[in-house]
């Protein structure tokens, strides 16, 4: 049995922590939604302003983790062994805030974002489950075990779970929880898949929907791990304009199974008929079946087919969000978000051999210049300028997060590195209720620790489901009926709201 708790305020369920819903089963689409009713409330005090701001939300997750010092927390004054060659800062179009020189496009648009200098937490490992989810440790065990029973949900899957608990079960045109460019950590060579983006003790009927990339890269790279070698098109530095992004499935197989091939293996009208079938079936279908129905019952919607159409858009457009797996992902998402769609993550991940992405142990320097302090300048500009034309900018959240930061100290690996540094590092953030042109956090004279305003992962989970209208306070029960914070100590950010 499910069980849902909150505090006296209307939550995502329409009940209050005195109220106790029970439902049936977690499997298959979860029996007992069509009990739930909402409506929205604001909770009082602080915050009630920019409570349910956002409409959606476009979560841009750096794999591996960026440097603090090389992206917006520079440290010019600091040593050499600090600084790098790329530690010079520059202005930024708000008054006295710099960040780093690689990141000219983003300088000239912070003014529409907030920037956290002060994130801080104790696992230096790529947890991004403890940065995703709300589970209070991480290891990494669990890390490389994605369907350990401890996982929490991914944000994702509770905005998922908790917008369907609202509309009773209601299939929406666009996916609510989407991610881009491929299933995470599953286009890498040379370890298992990670934890992270997963329904956790929900169950896996809540896993986001993964999309497939369909085209070609444009400029090879070479990448070593230890004894490994790849050497091949690296897709976040080029893509061809033809290709493009198409949703997918997960049939009983376990073959990955897109809309167009089932079109071609049955008919509309079939498709339809077996999706009516398995619902009456009820709450014994796994979340593989889910996915499968849930794929059946999108084939009809023209709004998901259009929002994947990237070939509508003008090519400046696309050429401005980058011509790069990362630039065209990311315009697909705003694509998905315009069409309806609630929660659209992308991620930078490891692609050929594991230990790249952000990952800079090695060649940091090349890779950082090169590769991916461009990639995100151009893209991430492109995004807060293109929602913000468009009007859709102060009712969507944009995320930008990562698992950790970078040691400040650069070690002597070849072409440079940088280790793991979970104690301190930044992030930035914008719309959808976040105010513009601010600054929370400050870092010691190295980026080292946070002098000021320490700031959690849990509290920018807590200020994303805030701003999507979700409290915070929600409690949910785990597989054993533990009652569970859905955010374990975090707290809304509520200095850096609008």
């Amino acid at each position: 049995m499910l069980r849902i708790l909150g505090n006296p305020k209307t939550l995502c369920d329409g009940i209050t922590r005195r109220d106790l819903l029970r439902i049936g089963s977690l499997a298959g689409l979860g029996v007992g939604l069509d009990q739930f009713r909402s409506t929205s409330a604001a909770p009082a005090g602080p915050g009630k302003s920019t409570f349910g701001r956002a409409k959606s939300c476009i979560l841009l997750f750096l794999y591996g983790s960026p440097s603090q010092i090389e992206t917006f927390d520079p440290k010019p004054d600091a040593p050499e062994g600090i600084r790098g060659e790329l530690g010079k800062a520059i202005s930024t179009s708000v008054p006295g805030v710099s960040i780093a020189s690689g990141l000219p496009k983003i300088a000239k648009v912070i003014d529409k974002a907030s920037i956290i200098r002060s994130i801080s937490h104790p696992y230096p490992i790529h947890g991004v489950a403890y940065a995703l989810t709300g589970t209070p440790r991480i290891d990494v065990a669990m890390e490389l075990t994605p369907r350990d029973q401890m996982h929490w949900p991914f944000m994702g899957s509770v905005v998922d779970y908790c917008d369907r608990a609202q509309s009773g079960g209601k299939v929406a045109d666009v996916p609510r929880n989407l991610v881009l460019p491929w299933a995470f950590s599953s286009h890498r060579v040379g370890e298992v898949p990670r934890a992270g983006p997963y329904g956790g003790f929900l169950g896996s009927a809540y896993d986001p929907i993964s999309v497939e990339f369909v085209g070609q890269g444009t400029t090879k790279a070479k990448k070593t791990l230890q004894e490994k070698v790849w050497e091949d098109f690296e897709l976040y530095r080029g893509i061809t304009p033809d290709s493009h992004f198409r949703p997918s499935s997960v049939v009983d197989s376990g073959e990955s199974l897109t809309f167009d091939r089932m079109n071609r293996r049955r008919t509309l009208l079939a498709q339809f008929e077996d999706a009516r079938r398995d619902a009456d079936r009820g709450a014994d279908r796994s979340g593989i079946s889910r996915h499968r129905d849930l794929a059946y019952s999108l084939l009809g919607s023209e709004k998901l087919r259009q929002a994947f159409s990237i070939k509508r858009e003008p090519m400046p457009l696309r050429e401005q969000y980058g011509m790069t797996l990362f630039g065209q992902a990311t315009l697909t998402a705003r694509r998905l978000v315009e069409a309806g769609g609630r929660f659209v993550t992308v991620f930078w991940d490891e692609y050929g051999l594991a230990g790249t992405g952000w990952d800079t142990h090695w060649d940091h320097f090349p890779r950082m210049k090169d590769e991916l302090l461009p990639g995100l300048d151009q893209t991430l500009s492109a995004l807060l300028i293109d929602l913000d034309q468009r009007g859709m900018l102060d009712e969507t959240l944009v995320l930008v997060m990562s698992e950790h930061g970078r040691t400040p100290k650069i070690d002597g690996s070849k072409n440079g590195g940088r280790d793991h540094w979970a104690r301190c590092y930044s992030t930035i953030l914008a719309g959808g209720g976040v105010a513009r042109g601010r600054m929370l956090g400050k870092s010691d004279k190295i980026a080292s620790d946070p002098a000021e305003n320490a700031v959690s992962p849990k509290d920018l989970l807590a200020t994303a489901y805030h701003l999507l209208g979700i409290d915070p306070e929600t409690m949910l029960t785990d597989r054993l009926g533990r009652p569970l914070p859905l955010v374990p100590d975090g707290r809304v950010l509520h200095e850096i709201l609008a």
